[in-house]
């Protein structure tokens, strides 16, 4: 998909050193703006071969983020030691944190097949394939550890909605007051959902959907594997309602996962990723309504997290 608030022209100095790392014969004949970038401007590039074939690469480019250099550092080496496993994760070409040859800071990397589906539609089976390939992730142990993952919020910072049930928000606040509970390090994807996963889905037939790629390494971390877990558990249930983040989990460990040992370990880490999310509805419901799904504002999701904190806080998480 496109997102029509991405310019499609590559600056000069970018499309000078993408046009360097092109093997002989290549060019450029195409640009195209894609969907879902929030932090990144994202362009598929067709590029001609000289023998009458194309193939398409991907240029991510952060215009106006004062983290970049480290995101991108992160995701360039996490793509380099993605190379030659099982994780359909794009390869990389070329990276450039620092902008010391483009406009921007910016990477260069391979184009997957397949699109980002947030529907509805066609939902029994993609989950599974999302717990199936979160489990495959969590089992990789590359050579070079990426960072300590780092908490996105604080008791003190978090953002409650308008309208929410302030009893049980104040419980969960209450829940990430402790100390983080003990964990097994896991190479974690950090924002692994549905918005960075690909699928293979033909239009008629949406329960066919095959999972074919892994995009956005930028916030790659070490932590516990119930952390990755309950972020895609959140957006699940801000994309589809609250009964489908609480049914990741189940999802997660029927695929050979495993998660924290007690209860209330797994709540911790629960809650603290949905706490998190609060603040950044508004920021996650303008690329969804782009996409198509017009009925997530950010009332609504408003709605369904405060659901999903309550059903958590009740015990159902």
């Amino acid at each position: 998909m496109t997102d029509p608030h991405a310019p499609s022209t590559v600056r000069p100095r970018t499309l000078d050193w993408v046009t360097r790392h092109l093997t002989p014969g290549e060019r450029i004949i195409n640009t195209k703006p894609l969907h879902g970038g929030i932090t990144a401007e994202m362009r598929q590039l067709t590029l001609s071969t000289g023998n009458g074939s194309t193939r398409d690469l991907v240029l991510r480019t952060f215009v106006d983020a004062p983290h970049a250099e480290d995101w991108l550092h992160r995701e360039s080496g996490a793509l380099t030691q993605l190379t030659g496993t099982d994780v359909p994760a794009p390869r990389l070409v070329a990276v450039d944190p620092t902008a010391a040859h483009c406009e921007h800071p910016s990477l260069l990397m391979t184009h997957l097949p397949g699109r980002t589906v947030l529907d509805d539609e066609g939902l029994e089976t993609r989950v599974p394939q999302l717990a199936r390939q979160l489990a495959a992730i969590h089992t990789l142990r590359p050579v070079v550890q990426p960072r300590e993952y780092v908490a996105m919020t604080t008791a003190e910072t978090v953002m409650i909605p308008a309208d929410a049930d302030t009893t049980a928000w104040a419980a969960a606040i209450n829940v990430i007051r402790k100390p983080p509970p003990p964990y097994e390090g896991r190479f974690l994807h950090r924002d692994f959902q549905p918005g960075n996963v690909l699928f293979d889905t033909p239009p008629s037939t949406p329960a066919s959907a095959r999972l074919t790629g892994v995009v956005d390494w930028a916030a790659t971390s070490w932590g516990p594997a119930d952390l990755d877990v309950a972020h895609c558990s959140v957006v699940l249930a801000l994309l589809h309602g609250p009964e489908w983040g609480l049914r990741f989990t189940d999802a997660y460990e029927e695929a050979g996962g495993a998660l924290a040992a007690t209860a209330s370990e797994r709540r911790y880490w629960r809650v603290r990723d949905a706490l998190a999310s609060s603040e950044e509805l508004p920021a996650v419901s303008r690329p969804w309504q782009e996409a198509g799904r017009t009925d997530l504002t950010p009332r609504v999701l408003e709605e369904r997290l405060d659901a999903y904190v309550g059903a958590l806080m009740d015990g159902a998480g």
